[in-house]
């Protein structure tokens, strides 16, 4: 299959649809299930994305609530507004960078989500404090990210197509369970932690590879070591590809278990 070198937010919706299409259960519902929410709540998502998470909730409420979602991609943004707006869901989306203060008064929200987003602040306890700061009493902050035994598989096969390259430290599953965590738990009175396992089936290598070729390019600059501009980024997806490929014939399938934490806060 050929494969596309370019970093875009379409890396990043690209991935988020393969886990609809091939998990085999859904996080939103797990969310959902956690938080329980109640009608007429105030609700701020951090680093929104393209919505959909804010529009999870919008559903889940019937409406019956005050949503804001804030991201810093002016593209994503837009994607949320022209989507909301299609629905006719009347969620607010505004700019909002975590690596700054948050343009809310003290007390302000009874939940506060960030999802897979909160482990790329630059100063984890201020981002943390600042969440902290803008939920009123008894709010609650829920985040979700990559725990360190995460997609397992995928590390296996680069390491194989790469003769066990060192996999470089990833932001989410190296830096969610330590430093997310504690400075939760330094901040607020309450933390509990619960985990989400959601196995991502593959009968046939090229999903797998798709999800592979969006999540390199999304986060290039990690992989740096792994490759460099086009030319070096194909020459490793081909790699890649050819042991995918021997795997689905050896085991009829891949199987790639996403294992997300979802931390509750309260304050």
């Amino acid at each position: 299959m050929k494969i596309n070198y370019q970093e875009t937010t379409s890396d990043l919706l690209k991935r988020i649809n393969i886990h609809d299409q091939f998990g085999g259960r859904n996080i939103d519902e797990w969310m959902l299930e956690l938080l329980q929410l109640k009608p007429g709540m105030k609700i701020l998502d951090a680093a929104c994305g393209a919505g959909k998470q804010c529009i999870s909730f919008y559903n889940e409420l019937k409406g019956d609530c005050d949503i804001t979602g804030g991201d810093v991609s002016e593209e994503l943004l837009t994607k949320a507004k022209q989507e909301t707006a299609d629905k006719g869901y009347d969620i607010q989306f505004i700019p909002l960078n975590f690596n700054e203060r948050f343009p809310f008064e003290d007390n302000t929200f009874d939940l506060l989500s960030c999802c897979f987003a909160i482990y790329y602040s630059e100063d984890i306890p201020f981002t943390i404090r600042e969440m902290h700061r803008v939920l009123k009493p008894g709010g609650r902050l829920f985040t979700d990210g990559p725990m360190p035994q995460n997609k397992k598989v995928f590390y296996d096969i680069i390491r194989e197509a790469t003769n066990n390259k060192e996999i470089p430290p990833m932001p989410g599953s190296s830096r969610y369970e330590s430093g997310i965590l504690s400075a939760m738990r330094d901040t607020f009175s309450k933390v509990d932690v619960n985990i989400f396992e959601n196995p991502l089936t593959f009968k046939t290598a090229a999903p797998f590879i798709e999800y592979t070729a969006a999540s390199l390019s999304e986060d290039r600059k990690l992989w740096h070591d792994f490759f460099t501009g086009k030319e070096g980024f194909e020459e490793i997806m081909k790699d890649i590809t050819n042991v995918a490929e021997a795997w689905v014939k050896r085991d009829g399938q891949i199987v790639m278990t996403k294992v997300v934490g979802g931390f509750v806060a309260t304050k």
